[in-house]
């Protein structure tokens, strides 16, 4: 992405806001030998950088079946719905992890092995943070901290986007992401799941 876009690494990391070095060989292996690969951010910080859609990455992230062949042609894929299905039944494990055979699926370069799936906005009732049609990737097992934008499954069935602003032993502050920011404050155990989202398609 850095050679067509006539930037060396380092150059595409600093114009992503990420540290110079983030995208240097000596930074591609792990201490145990492992290849290091970027988080879902970091890669949202580039095409974001960029400009380049997320099918120009998926495209070179794509292994070469031999040194002459095309780029492979089923791209790695996450499960994918609406936002206004995903509250029914059968979308969802008690945990937050997508389950079931309601899902469709989209390509997204899913390089660390996480457990990943997109939900699809319907709608201006998240205007002007996420517009109809907006596509956000949520990451359920990854942890989430005070001022991420997260998926929240409430016991009633509910899902929602919030931003989270506080969280304790007992309760959970969730703030809306329209622009009368209005405040939510949740008992947990009326929570079923919070999941962190960790890219938008803006």
């Amino acid at each position: 992405m850095a050679t067509r876009k006539g930037l060396s690494p380092s150059g595409l990391a600093r114009r992503a806001g990420l540290d110079p070095t983030t995208f240097n060989p000596s930074k591609r292996i792990a201490g145990d030998g492992r290849p290091r690969w970027p988080s879902t951010e970091s890669l949202a910080k580039v095409l974001e950088a960029t400009g380049a859609p997320l099918a120009e990455f998926v495209a070179l992230a794509a292994p070469l079946e031999t040194d002459s062949a095309p780029p492979a042609t089923s791209p790695m894929t996450v499960p994918f719905a609406g936002l206004d299905r995903v509250a029914c039944e059968g979308y969802f494990d008690p945990t937050g992890n997508p389950i079931g055979r309601n899902w469709d699926e989209i390509p997204f370069p899913d390089l660390r092995g996480e457990i990943l799936y997109a939900l699809e906005v319907s709608g201006n009732a998240l205007l002007p943070v996420y517009r109809d049609g907006d596509i956000l990737v949520v990451a359920p097992d990854v942890p989430v901290r005070r001022g991420d934008r997260v998926i929240v499954k409430v016991k009633s069935g509910e899902v929602i986007i919030r931003l989270l602003h506080r969280r304790t032993a007992r309760t959970v502050e969730l703030h809306s992401l329209a622009p009368s920011g209005t405040v939510h404050q949740c008992e947990l155990d009326s929570i079923e799941w919070i999941a962190r989202i960790v890219w938008a398609s803006q």
